[in-house]
């Protein structure tokens, strides 16, 4: 099959699968190979009214913890932080007492750096799991969409509503709640918020011109297109709390191409060094939270060869969100995926939707 032609059948594919979903009302995709000459950055649906523009930014959601992972990496080099601190080390308050609870002993003192980036520490993940008794962090959610929930508030009710499921290192639960501790941990390590501190170490370096944090304030960067709007079945919640506070879980707003950048700057080692992102390739181990064949490093998300059922073609690494978004690497053919389908719990379906242009572009003749 020549290029052109894989290409197009890319392009037909995409635009078939989100228009036979009722469910995908606005997606985006960029498929990029300087191997292979390919550059595709297309969108489908309607956001606003509006056809979607291949420009138009959208929430990333946990492909926002990659970035918070390279930021972590970022700071390591500098000597700032080291992945085998303690979590107990920069706080000086209460928030973390009884924290991890687990048979009756207290786990918080045990917990470091790396257990909150590769999900390995216990620690309860608001997002998903049940409260011991109430309503859930999602049904308060829905029932007050516009409530604004700060990391501390979120921390508080998740330790005081959750168990912990299993003494740090001991096994693999994935935690949104860890990945805030992280945020305000990085906070203090520069002094900066959360949202400047991505600013001026990763996105104004790679001149990342429509990426920004989510926060109380509207950004600067905010593009000429409105951002695409999110689905949770048919309900539009693009200005929920489900989002805007998703602070250092996923609350990253961008575009494809912006992306693009990000993703060939760590391919290429210009943010972090080879051996620091070897680093993160500290896998959980056995345990994963999607299904056997994906690894979980440091914010780095890794489907792995499966004789039979997982070919070496769809070995890629990056990470995907629960509302179909993705952003991923394969090495072999120099590949790059990014995008989103914008309706909660289609992480697995935008991770299939790669697999397919992953078959295309392996019917190419050179």
């Amino acid at each position: 099959m020549k290029k052109e032609e894989a290409v197009r059948l890319m392009e037909n594919k995409f635009r078939e699968r989100v228009n036979k979903d009722p469910r995908i009302r606005n997606a985006y995709m960029l498929v990029h190979s300087e191997k292979n000459n390919i550059h595709l950055n297309i969108a489908e649906g309607q956001t606003e009214g509006m056809p979607a523009n291949p420009q138009q930014q959208f929430h990333l959601a946990s492909i926002g913890k990659l970035f918070v992972s390279i930021l972590t990496g970022v700071l390591f080099e500098q000597e700032k932080i080291s992945y085998e601190d303690r979590i107990t080390d920069f706080f000086n308050d209460d928030l973390l007492n009884n924290l991890h609870i687990y048979k009756g002993k207290e786990y918080t003192n045990e917990i470091k750096i790396k257990h909150i980036l590769n999900h390995t520490s216990g620690l309860q993940d608001y997002f998903e799991d049940k409260p011991i008794k109430g309503k859930s962090m999602l049904d308060m959610i829905f029932d007050q969409p516009y409530r604004r929930w700060e990391a501390e508030d979120i921390i508080l009710w998740s330790k005081s509503n959750q168990k912990s499921h299993f003494p740090p290192g001991e096994g693999f639960h994935y935690s949104d709640t860890g990945y805030h501790i992280l945020g305000l941990i990085l906070e203090n390590v520069t002094g900066l918020s959360l949202h400047e501190a991505l600013e001026e170490y990763i996105f104004k370096p790679l001149h990342m011109n429509h990426t920004y944090l989510l926060s109380h304030e509207e950004s600067s960067k905010r593009g000429k297109f409105s951002i695409a709007d999110v689905y949770s079945k048919d309900i539009n919640v693009k200005d929920y709390s489900i989002l805007k506070d998703d602070y250092a879980g996923g609350g990253i707003i961008s575009t494809t191409e912006d992306m693009l950048k990000f993703m060939k700057a760590i391919v290429q080692h210009k943010i972090i060094k080879k051996v620091t992102f070897e680093r993160m390739k500290d896998w959980a181990g056995f345990f994963n939270f999607f299904f056997i064949g994906i690894d979980y490093g440091y914010g780095l998300m890794s489907f792995k060869t499966i004789p039979i059922l997982q070919p070496k073609k769809y070995s890629i690494w990056g990470n995907a969100g629960s509302i179909g978004s993705f952003m991923f690497y394969q090495p072999e053919k120099d590949i790059y995926f990014m995008g989103s389908l914008n309706q909660f719990r289609y992480h697995s379906k935008g991770i299939r939707l790669i697999f397919k242009m992953i078959d295309l572009i392996y019917k190419i003749k050179d």
